[in-house]
């Protein structure tokens, strides 16, 4: 089916709107962060004495080693345990389909129509309960259990298209169930794993609802929770605020640029597959 040139320059004008809609804040509050500290630019409005300053004052202000150490550890905390529960979890439901796994199946399904500020007070008192109020327990926890429905659903997807062959050609040489998920069907599933991973990270990192509800140390919270503090301090100067902004986005989209391709991916592979 070959597409006409109207529809192609359609198709392209309506990307080039979409992207400068998502660009063009991203250059505005840049620009913003140039000003001079206690001014209000106007609009998209380039400075005559760019004050780089605002960044180097932001960092200290904000207090960013340690705001980049806890993210870090948050995200290594997370990731790879939501990593590896989601992958078993999806194999014996995708792929061993073991008894009772369409009501598993159904279970996480419903998980995912659980939004964050619907449980985000339960997890308050539970928490606070637990002891693990205002640590960083408090928000590896909850999100290695709230990225589990739609993590077990994405490695369900990939598993459920195996060729059942493998399996049983396996079996026929004596491997046992860990074998046949551990030394042949783990490595087959590197691509989904990987672009779950990354996905995750980003997710992680830029968490800002949990990390601001239970945790009130600044310094325990991931770089975007970090920002409500940051912007209680400092929300009448708004070019010290958009430089903390800037700062805080700026690892996000240093890792989508380097593995854009990956993220990509994992998306297409979302939408075609299950």
């Amino acid at each position: 089916m070959r597409i006409s040139r109207a529809e192609l320059w359609a198709g392209r004008s309506l990307l080039f709107g979409l992207m400068a809609i998502t660009i063009l804040p991203f250059i505005s509050i840049f620009m913003t962060a140039l000003h001079p500290s206690g001014t209000v630019p106007r609009g998209l409005e380039w400075p005559d004495d760019p004050q780089w300053g605002n960044f180097v004052e932001a960092f200290k202000v904000a207090e960013m080693p340690a705001l980049l150490a806890s993210s870090t550890f948050i995200v290594l905390a997370v990731v790879p345990v939501a990593l590896a529960i989601s992958t078993m979890a999806g194999f014996a439901i995708g792929h061993l389909r073991i008894p009772g796994s369409r009501a598993l199946l159904f279970l996480f399904v419903f998980g995912l129509t659980l939004p964050f500020t619907g449980i985000i007070v339960p997890l308050y008192y539970l928490e606070r309960d637990m002891g693990i109020y205002n640590t960083r327990l408090a928000i590896v926890l909850p999100l290695i259990g709230l990225y589990m429905p739609f993590a077990v659903f994405w490695m369900r997807a990939h598993f459920v298209n195996m060729p059942a062959e493998i399996s049983e050609a396996a079996r026929v040489d004596g491997v046992s169930t860990w074998g046949l998920f551990w030394r042949i069907h783990l490595p087959l599933a590197r691509a989904p794993i990987s672009s779950l991973g990354i996905l995750m990270s980003v997710w992680t990192w830029n968490q800002f609802l949990i990390a601001l509800v239970l945790v009130e140390d600044p310094t325990q919270r991931t770089m975007a929770g970090a920002l409500g503090a940051f912007q209680g301090h400092y929300a009448t100067d708004i070019p010290l605020l958009c430089a903390g902004t800037v700062i805080i986005v700026l690892p996000t989209l240093v890792l989508f640029v380097l593995f854009q391709r990956q993220i990509i991916a994992a998306l297409l592979q979302g939408s075609v597959k299950g």
